[in-house]
């Protein structure tokens, strides 16, 4: 299935859930979104195009539609990219999945979900190597016998450390971040990271998550940077997706 033709899928809400005014969907021109009535739930869809890629415009349109629906209510959210043949289809699925649906959607209301990466830092070198045993041998050596195999040791041995220093530091977040969240899920491995989890986090909690964060950084400057991005969709607790054909 292309985007050529079929309906484009935002994600699943209750019967009663509004349209945001004035938001559109993906598309060139943006499309209208509109609600698929399925028995106690809604679909949010809109007409789909041929050429639909995963261009920046598209995909902040597509979160900027989620993100809009969540101010009025849970929202189980797709994916971008997500294309259904026809209405028969969409409601063949979600009627099929109804009562997850639903449970979705009651553990996803007034949450948001907030993703923090961590990363090392090339900082405090001495206290690296004063703390780090490997480190500081593989220093030694070099010390005794320098050249630029012996260097390259080094710095491997340096940039693991790194490594190991950060991600020693940022295990102990999931504990900070307890009272201000009610679920994590570890996402993909992301290169230079040494942490990538995403959080489900009560709106109401939000600002108290993110002082911790930003305390959290704060104290450990010196070893780790932490990115927070957030308020999103909630994709990363909502279970398997519909089986609709994916761009």
């Amino acid at each position: 299935m292309t985007a050529a033709s079929g309906i484009y899928v935002y994600g699943v809400v209750g019967s009663s859930h509004p349209l945001p005014p004035a938001v559109k969907g993906v598309g060139e021109p943006p499309a209208e979104i509109r609600l698929l009535p399925a028995g106690e739930l809604a679909v949010v869809v809109s007409a789909t195009h041929p050429g639909l890629r995963a261009r920046r415009r598209d995909l902040m349109a597509h979160q900027g539609v989620l993100l809009a629906l969540a101010e009025s209510g849970p929202v189980l959210p797709m994916r971008f990219g997500m294309v259904a043949p026809d209405e028969a289809t969409v409601l063949r699925d979600v009627a099929a999945r109804q009562s997850e649906h639903t449970g979705v959607l009651e553990r996803l209301d007034a949450r948001v979900e907030m993703n923090v990466k961590i990363m090392p830092v090339q900082d405090n070198l001495a206290a690296l190597i004063r703390e780090d045993p490997v480190v500081r041998r593989v220093r030694e050596e070099t010390r005794r016998n320098p050249g630029y195999e012996a260097n390259v040791r080094l710095g491997e041995a340096v940039a693991a450390g790194l490594r190991r220093r950060a991600a020693v530091t940022a295990a102990r977040l999931p504990a900070e971040f307890a009272k201000a969240a009610d679920e994590m899920r570890p996402g993909p491995e992301v290169e230079g990271c040494v942490l990538n989890a995403s959080f489900l986090v009560r709106r109401r909690n939000e600002a108290h998550f993110r002082a911790i964060a930003e305390k959290f950084a704060a104290d450990h400057l010196d070893r780790l940077e932490l990115r927070l991005t957030g308020p999103l969709p909630c994709y990363s607790f909502v279970g398997p997706e519909p089986t609709l054909a994916k761009v």
